[in-house]
Parts: structure tokens; sequence; C-alpha cells
């Protein structure tokens, strides 16, 4: 089913329930990108991951919303990898490739304890593990 309107914006119930809340540039990228993959490829998980990886070359995700990154690019090593058999691990939207300096400032909003003594890989966990939380607990 169609993401976007005849005009090009965003279908709000057509989105995610983290989309939802995230402005209305991140959602034309995410419903633009999957209705072009659907087209391609079919409806289906294929046009998802599509749409979640356009989203996630310019945004990241903080608590239960999508926040413009400061500079595009690859989120993580999955992202870096590209094509049909992508190698990595995803970060969930995630910005793993940020400085130690701005995901601790991400994980100062979420309110993550600890955060001053883990080291990179430890914040980018920390914060997907409250962006699932946060996500969950506002559905």
């Amino acid at each position: 089913m169609p993401k976007t309107t005849k005009r090009g914006d965003a279908k709000k119930g057509e989105l995610p329930s983290t989309l939802k809340k995230s402005d209305a540039k991140a959602q034309r990228t995410f419903a633009k990108a999957h209705d072009a993959a659907a087209e391609e490829y079919g409806e289906g998980e294929r046009a998802h991951r599509v749409a979640y990886s356009a989203l996630k070359h310019s945004y990241e995700k903080v608590g239960d919303h999508w926040e413009a990154k400061s500079s595009k690019g690859p989120s993580d090593s999955r992202a870096e990898s590209g094509g049909p058999n992508p190698k990595g691990t995803s970060a969930e939207g995630v910005d793993a490739n940020a400085s130690k300096k701005h995901l601790l400032d991400v994980a100062r909003r979420l309110d993550i304890s600890g955060r001053s003594s883990m080291n990179k890989a430890e914040l980018v966990d920390a914060i997907m593990k409250a962006n699932r939380r946060e996500s969950s607990r506002n559905r």
C-alpha cells in the first residue's frame, strides 16, 4: 500500500509509530523510499528495509522518534557494507559512527545511568536499549 499521497506527502496512518512523532522530512524520506522499493521489489520486508536504510542515512533514532543527523552517511557497519548481503550488525537507528561526545549527549537526553564510564560501543548498546524501551512505552 502506498505510503505517500498524490502530492508526495506521507500518509500518517501508514507510518510506523516512531515516524509519526518525527518531522515531516523524515516521514517523506521513509514514505517515498518505501513506495519506490515496493514498486521495484513488491510490498513486504524488503521495501521496509530499503525505506529504513534511506531514513538512517540522514536521521538517527533518539528515544521514540527520529532526529536529523549533523552529517549524512551510513549509521553503522551494516549500512556501510550495503548490497544485498550486508556484513556487520545494525545499530537499530543509533548513529554508531558518530563521535563519543555526540553519543554521550544522546545518552544524557535519554537519562542513561553510568554513561560517563562507558566506551563508545557500550554507549551504542545502551542507547539502543533505551530507544527500544521508549518506543514500546509510547506505542
